[in-house]
């Protein structure tokens, strides 16, 4: 119970050397392309989840916003995976960092954006000022619109981390509290372990979720951008 609270989001070092850039190019092992005429299985079912979540995520685009499926697939595929693999014991989780979550979501946010500026300016610009405003209000409503639209990409990114990071913190909390209670009261140890099991099986779906918020957002950021 001594072990610092926050020490899993450390980022790991071998010889001094940083092993973020590793940990991050690790989930791409685990999609590996097939050859083959007959699919295996897993291979099948990523092929599955993939179609299902692009005619989900992308039958809402036109021809331009479809352009970004590619990169949106790999987006969620990337987030997903970091985040199961982060639930593994003695792992680390690259999207518990605030700064690779921002590294991800402004690029993106900003992609979107310029996309509206260069396809339909007129549309973009009319955010700023909905139709029918008071003329006194106008100035207030432009910086109220304007920091609504900076802020979207730290939404995006502290949203992510903050989930994430609470639940490795809730699993590091009743883990803990799993160890101490065992040889104080047998039953207490033993409703904190269920207690402790449920939990991680809600993390693993809460890791996939956010990996399909995060991407969704994006997308619907790139609709009304397109």
């Amino acid at each position: 119970m001594n072990e610092n609270l926050f020490a899993s989001f450390i980022t790991p070092m071998i010889l001094g050397l940083p092993l973020a850039t590793l940990i991050v190019m690790f989930p791409s092992l685990l999609f590996p392309t097939s050859n083959r005429l007959v699919n295996n299985r897993f291979i099948s079912l990523q092929q599955w989840m993939l179609q299902l979540v692009s005619k989900q995520m992308m039958g809402i685009h036109n021809a331009k916003g479809q352009m970004w499926a590619l990169m949106l697939m790999s987006l969620i595929l990337f987030i997903g995976s970091t985040n199961l693999l982060g639930l593994l014991p003695h792992s680390f989780t690259p999207t518990t960092q605030l700064s690779m979550n921002l590294g991800m979501a402004i690029p993106l946010w900003a992609g979107t954006v310029v996309t509206g500026f260069r396809n339909k300016a007129k549309a973009s610009f009319a955010h700023f000022l909905p139709q029918g405003t008071p003329t006194p209000l106008i100035p207030m409503l432009v910086i109220i619109e304007t920091i609504s639209l900076f802020i979207q990409p730290i939404a995006l990114a502290v949203r992510l981390t903050a989930n994430i990071t609470a639940g490795h913190l809730l699993i590091h909390l009743i883990g803990g509290a799993t160890l101490a209670l065992m040889s104080i009261s047998t039953t207490m140890a033993l409703i904190t372990f269920i207690v402790l099991v449920l939990l991680t099986i809600l993390e693993f779906a809460v890791a996939m979720i956010q990996a399909y918020v995060f991407t969704l957002l994006v997308s619907l950021y790139l609709h009304d951008n397109t």
